[in-house]
């Protein structure tokens, strides 16, 4: 994988020109290359040897009288504590922080390292999202406090935001939070609030990684009547911490009203702690009094806007966690292709070709080729059904990373890039992140139920990792943000947005590439097959919104995000084809054979997704539910 990261990362995307601008002038490719060296070699000691341990020794409670505690393996502790020593929850921090000021592009190509090794291990990607958060919403204090005791190390994040009675459903949220008394907004820490209610699906909820935890919480403040406001108008964001600080960030000693009420058994990464959280039930009683202190993060009525600087971020961290699996679980397979040998070489024209039952169109009877039975066996490699499996699992897992990093190179472009390329970037990640999320947790989840079958029986065992891999990779699709809300998102905002104005950008984007490889002999079919494509996608999005009636528009939304993810990886495939102009050997001629494959296997897809959207399918919302 290392070769493939350094292509991208050096080939591609030519990071080393981010080391002309200011923040990143201090670095090069060497530190660059350090960096990725640092965190692969953590990955494979401290976290690839134990992602069977954490899967089979799941978290588990035991109580006492500080309350229920969360016992954890002794190898994660110390996985924590590598990676937290390694400076990567600071990296993109100022150098005052005690950060790298690394682009994000290299940091989360580092991270990748620590997904593919164990996922559910995990790598801080909460934590530093919630750091990161406060870093540009909080007050002054507030990023003194927590933020930078979260870039240290010492302290972890999470985000509370689903309930068990709402889900994805933000706007139905219920826990409230009040004002603590005459004063309220005068404490240091900011305004003080005491919130009461339920969240659900909280990875890292509960732990003793770190010393203290910070829960970012969703809440709505009542009305002067006492009452929520309805929708996610009222929703208001809020730092409520595990353990309580003074307001110089020094532990009190005293336990915040935050009381674990279960853990979550789940599928896959069985090594995150998830958790479902109790606020202000009264187990823990700060000040005396009943309710969990929280304080206000932004203005009341922006915890939605603020909350959503970190989910983007998770999303784009989701999307490389799905890729990452992907890789692994197409490397294991590859080595298993490799090594185990069965069946032997259909025969030749010269061999013995023996017929097969029937007769063919003209009458005469088909003639199979057979097998030569004193031949020796060979490897599954050898075979093609089975190089169409590890063809698919390329073209996947590795479309997926390349992916996951254009779109890490769009935030740089964001935060440093001139005024008029910062603002296209930022239009291009509006657009690309449903699908940064969504297409990897999607097509490498496939790709893993591929590895699978390419081991056949023994794919199906916890004797072999793949099955793993698989479970590990299934929640991606679910956690921040379904597949379906990532589709309505994309065609219900992101592509009608400012006119079309980020779709429009994208095209034009994908229409530069496929006039360069117009020049190019080679990749001239594959380019007009992708205009043909192009082309079709934005046929078919201007016919799903032709009568303006959203509900007609947004039915066959998912089919409408699977066409738009195909499109978007094809150009990403024509893109690393141009990138190896010139290269030859193995690593070369592999990715064109994924290119190839893409073009070939996946890319005419679109043409069934884009059917059902173009004429509005009615099938969907016509269904009834006493039909099923």
């Amino acid at each position: 994988m290392r070769a493939t990261v350094d292509f991208l990362l050096h080939d591609w995307l030519r990071v080393e020109q981010l080391t002309a601008r200011e923040r990143f002038a201090d670095h090069s490719r060497e530190t660059f290359d350090q960096v990725l060296d640092t965190c692969e070699r953590i990955a494979r000691d401290k976290y690839a040897p134990f992602n069977r341990l954490v899967d089979t020794e799941e978290p588990r409670l035991v109580s006492d009288e500080g309350g229920e505690r969360v016992i954890l393996p002794q190898a994660t502790h110390e996985a924590w504590r590598a990676y937290a020593e390694s400076g990567m929850l600071a990296a993109a921090q100022d150098v005052e922080l005690g950060g790298m000021q690394l682009p994000y592009v290299v940091e989360a190509a580092a991270n990748g390292f620590f997904a593919k090794a164990s996922v559910s291990i995990g790598a801080g990607m909460l934590t530093t999202g919630n750091a990161n958060l406060l870093m540009a919403h909080g007050t002054p204090r507030q990023k003194q406090v927590f933020a930078h005791a979260e870039f240290a190390g010492r302290w972890a994040g999470t985000m509370c935001l689903s309930e068990p009675q709402a889900g994805s459903s933000l706007s139905d949220i219920a826990t409230r939070a009040e004002p603590d008394g005459a004063g309220f907004e005068a404490d240091p820490l900011g305004p003080r609030y005491r919130l009461r209610g339920h969240k659900m699906w909280i990875s890292a909820g509960e732990h003793e990684l770190t010393e203290n935890i910070v829960h970012l919480v969703l809440a709505k403040i009542p009305d002067a009547d006492g009452r929520l406001v309805p929708g996610t108008r009222g929703i208001s964001l809020f730092i409520v911490p595990k353990r309580m600080v003074d307001a110089g960030g020094a532990l009190t000693g005293e336990r915040n009203d935050v009381a674990l009420a279960g853990l979550n058994h789940k599928c896959g990464w069985r090594g995150t702690t998830n958790t479902l959280l109790n606020f202000g039930e009264g187990r823990f009683r700060p000040g005396g009094r009943a309710g969990a202190v929280g304080y206000l993060v932004g203005a009341p009525g922006e915890g939605l806007r603020c909350m959503f600087h970190m989910m983007n971020e998770a999303r784009i961290a989701i999307g490389m966690a799905a890729a990452m699996l992907g890789m692994a679980g197409y490397e294991a397979s590859l080595d298993y292709a490799r090594q185990r040998p069965q069946g032997r070489p259909l025969a030749g024209p010269s061999q013995d070709r023996r017929p097969l039952a029937g007769p063919s169109h003209d009458g005469r009877p088909i003639t199979g080729a057979g097998k030569d039975p004193t031949q020796p066996q060979v490897a599954i490699v050898e075979h093609a059904d089975v190089k169409r499996m590890l063809l698919a699992q390329k073209a996947y897992a590795e479309g997926a990373l390349a992916l996951e990093l254009y779109c890490a190179r769009l935030v740089d472009e964001q935060h440093t890039g001139e005024p008029a390329a910062a603002k296209e970037a930022a239009l291009l990640l509006e657009v690309l992140t449903p699908v940064a999320k969504s297409w990897p947790s999607e097509w490498c989840l496939e790709a893993n139920s591929l590895a699978i079958q390419v081991l056949g029986g023994y794919g199906y065992t916890r004797d072999f990792p793949v099955e793993q891999y698989w479970r590990d990779n299934r929640l991606n699709m679910i956690h921040e943000g379904t597949h379906g809300i990532q589709a309505l998102d994309l065609l219900g905002r992101k592509v009608v947005m400012a006119g079309g104005a980020g779709l429009k950008l994208l095209a034009a984007r994908v229409q530069a590439t496929i006039e360069r490889a117009l020049q190019d002999a080679s990749l001239a079919e594959p380019a007009g097959a992708l205009a043909a494509a192009l082309q079709r996608l934005g046929a078919a999005t201007r016919s799903a919104w032709a009568t303006g009636v959203p509900e007609e528009a947004l039915a066959n939304a998912t089919p409408y995000l699977q066409a738009f993810g195909h499109v978007v990886l094809a150009w990403i495939w024509l893109e690393l084809a141009l990138a190896l102009a010139g290269r030859d050997g193995a690593f070369a001629l592999g990715k064109r054979g994924a290119q190839r494959y893409f073009f070939a296997y996946e890319l005419p897809r679109v043409d069934a997704w884009l059917g059902v959207v173009a004429r509005r399918e009615a099938v969907c919302r016509e269904m009834r539910p006493e039909w099923f």
